[in-house]
């Protein structure tokens, strides 16, 4: 059977998987994690993830196949830029087939802490449906290398597949989109930046976005991730005047 063959037989497949995980209706991750692997099967990628946003400060990484695209998850957050974050943005696919020679205007800081990495090649396509988008699905590869159009078309009906599994999964808001309650339910990694948020806040009375940004801003000029730094403010490790800037 030819490789086409094999993906048209594999995406019904995909989907039966999908919906079997989403009636069974324990873990709205499941369904989520039957993608990304499908993304290795399928796909000439070596990692997937998955990222649901409502915006730049309501992003959850709902699951990632294994350590290096859990630290680019980290990394992107850490920062506020990457290549989940423009394929949010933008809703277009964002393609870099060589990250070491065609740095994305977009995020330069990201793919310089990135580089240190094996990552070869980056893909992140859009969660969207009609103008609403709600995330983004994440691919990477060791060596540099193209998706050909047959298996750049199979990504985005994997993509496809990823959104109708997050919509029929959340409970979702008054207007069909993915609600930040339930997204809130599945951002415990998270919850810790979101209580130093508020910690900033209540200290300094600036706006979430200022409170953040702080954050950000302390985590890239000492070298370390998001999620430490506010581990450190929400324990008192961390003085607040050491991010007063």
């Amino acid at each position: 059977m030819a490789k086409s063959e094999d993906v048209a037989s594999s995406l019904p497949e995909l989907v039966s998987a999908v919906l079997a995980a989403l009636r069974d209706g324990n873990d709205a991750v499941r369904p989520v994690v039957r993608v990304c692997r499908a993304c290795a099967a399928l796909l000439p990628v070596d990692g997937a993830s998955i990222s649901v946003m409502l915006g730049p400060q309501h992003r959850a990484s709902l699951y990632a196949s294994d350590a290096v695209v859990e630290r680019m998850e980290s990394v992107q957050f850490s920062l506020g830029e990457g290549p989940c974050f423009e394929a949010f943005e933008t809703g277009q696919p964002v393609l870099v087939p060589d990250l070491a020679r065609d740095v994305p205007l977009a995020w330069p800081m990201y793919a310089a802490q990135i580089g240190t990495e094996q990552v070869g090649a980056i893909f992140a396509f859009p969660l969207r449906r009609g103008a609403a988008r709600f995330g983004s699905l994440n691919m990477y590869r060791r060596r540099p290398g193209w998706l050909s159009e047959a298996e750049l078309a199979t990504a985005l009906q994997i993509a496809d597949i990823a959104t109708s599994a997050l919509l029929a999964a959340s409970a979702t808001g008054p207007d069909g989109e993915i609600s930040e309650a339930w997204l809130t339910t599945l951002t415990r990694d998270r919850a810790v930046v979101h209580q130093a948020t508020g910690v900033l806040i209540a200290e300094f009375r600036i706006p979430p976005e200022h409170a953040l940004a702080r954050l950000r801003g302390h985590a890239f000029a000492t070298g370390r991730l998001l999620d430490e730094v506010a581990a450190d403010v929400v324990a008192g490790r961390l003085p607040l005047g050491a991010i007063d800037t």
